[in-house]
């Protein structure tokens, strides 16, 4: 077995059998903790940054006798939410369900799931059908060490949106782009942070590969993957296990694996249940959700109050500003970074020439600056000072070098960013007879460049404008100085 990268994506290839003989089908099960004040069917706080154990709890959410849950409404508005935005059915008539299962991490010895009448059925996101995104309650929080197991009940309770998508994902490419879009759908709606690292995103794969045309193989699923880059690892080498596995006459068992971070593999944990072992029915202790009867749930109400979406933001920006893809993408990557764009872009008056720069500075310069920190601030950093920046570079007066340094103080500091270049001596040196004494000073020096230049050598011209703007520290008007050198040379011919 040898370890090879393909499309991003590290792969496990077992060159002995042809990959091109098996279809790969994929669905995905996602999680996402919901942002919400309150947990799903109680009044105890919706804490994620909590670190203190177990005090976000209740009678209800600790399952005490005698206790009734009540559904949080918030909850369900984001749900509906989420299926709006992706063009799905929203119900008219819902109920929740009991999915008994018995963990240590559940205080009623069964979660409130929904089963038979889903808040959300079909729709599409980034080009893969959805079945259906549900309402449910999450468990507690298991920590396993030396000897002893414990559980924190903060997180028991909290609502948990449900997102199945059909079975018609055929690559591990595929799957962790519509994880992302995903993540970015919820962030846009503020639905969820949606963060894999914290476990507020949580994705599970069931994979098969069939040999036989229009048959399902054996469905595995996959659980732990905390970050992209795993859902991708994961797919890509369990469909390599599976096809070595029917290739060699073993069997797929249908089975629930994990995956080995370090050993970049998955491995067995149990066998799977099926819906029948959860022994679903009506929760008793909620009312059925009849949508119709309130207002706020309707199609047409909820529709009204979706933001602008990843995907049209991103041709917004293509057709407006004359965007490139990769760099609509990026902007469009985080919401914060594209709330600032925007009102960068407003205090540019939309200037499709002034916005292009500006874009080429938050994607490099700004991106790097942020990258080095370790975080992106946009809320600190002022998009009229940022779009000021933008007018001093466009109007030669700040040198590039000069516009770094003063973008890096806007970000650390703040302030006026023309106030910032005049006092750290960073606007561009316009006055021309400074500047002749500049290039007067490199043409005698560069004697060589100077008859190269003479001899039809355009590159010497370029390095003659390179040593004439380190001469001024950066400071050098490079339109100015261009002019000067050629002006010099040709008099002296």
């Amino acid at each position: 077995m040898e370890s090879q990268s393909q499309g991003g994506v590290d792969c496990f290839l077992f060159s002995v059998y042809s990959m091109d003989m098996y279809l790969p089908t994929i669905g995905l099960e996602i999680h996402a903790e919901l942002k919400t004040r309150t947990k799903m069917f109680c009044t105890s706080a919706n804490d994620p940054d909590e670190t203190r154990p177990n005090v976000n709890t209740c009678p209800v959410c600790m399952a005490h006798p005698g206790t009734l849950p009540v559904i949080n409404h918030d909850a369900v508005r984001h749900i509906l939410r989420i299926g709006s935005a992706i063009k799905a059915t929203l119900a008219n008539f819902s109920e929740f369900d009991r999915k008994s299962y018995f963990y240590p991490d559940i205080p009623k010895g069964y979660q409130i799931s929904q089963y038979m009448h889903p808040l959300v059925t079909g729709g599409e996101l980034s080009g893969v059908a959805i079945t259906r995104v549900h309402l449910e309650e999450d468990t507690a929080r298991s920590i396993h060490t030396t000897g002893k197991s414990l559980v924190d009940f903060n997180r028991a309770g909290i609502p948990l949106m449900e997102l199945v998508t059909e079975p018609v994902i055929r690559d591990a490419e595929t799957a962790g782009h519509f994880a992302r879009e995903l993540q970015l759908l919820l962030r846009t709606l503020g639905a969820s942070e949606a963060n894999l690292e914290k476990g507020e995103m949580r994705i599970e794969a069931n994979i098969s590969v069939s040999n036989k045309e229009g048959f399902f193989g054996t469905k595995v699923e996959v659980k732990n993957l905390n970050s992209f880059r795993s859902v991708e690892r994961a797919i890509a080498f369990e469909i390599e296990r599976q096809i070595v596995l029917i290739e060699e006459g073993g069997e797929v068992a249908q089975e629930t694996r994990g995956w080995d971070e370090v050993k970049q593999t998955t491995f067995h944990q149990r066998f799977k249940e099926g819906s029948a072992d959860y022994r679903y029915f009506p929760e008793p202790d909620l009312p059925k959700v009849f949508l119709s009867e309130r207002r706020e749930f309707s199609p047409e109400t909820i529709q009204a109050s979706l933001p602008e979406l990843p995907w049209e933001r991103r041709a917004r920006y293509a057709h407006t500003y004359s965007l490139q893809e990769s760099d609509a993408v990026y902007l469009c990557a985080v919401p914060e970074r594209a709330v600032f764009f925007d009102a960068v872009a407003a205090a540019l008056g939309g200037n499709v020439k002034l916005v292009s720069l500006a874009t080429n500075y938050i994607v490099s310069d700004l991106a790097g600056i942020y990258a080095k920190r370790g975080n992106e601030e946009y809320t600190a950093l002022d998009p009229v000072a940022f779009a000021r920046l933008i007018q001093l570079i466009s109007t030669n007066d700040l040198s590039s070098r000069g516009a770094k340094d003063t973008l890096r103080i806007l970000v650390e500091h703040g302030g006026d960013p023309e106030i910032i270049a005049k006092e750290r001596g960073l606007t561009q040196m316009r006055d021309t007879e400074t500047l002749r004494r500049v290039v007067e000073s490199v043409l005698a020096e560069e004697t060589k460049a100077v008859n190269e230049y003479r001899t039809g050598k355009e590159a010497a011209l370029q390095y003659l404008l390179g040593k004439s703007i380190k001469a001024t520290k950066g400071a050098g008007n490079p339109a100015i100085l261009k002019e000067l050198i050629v002006k010099e040379i040709n008099h002296k011919k």
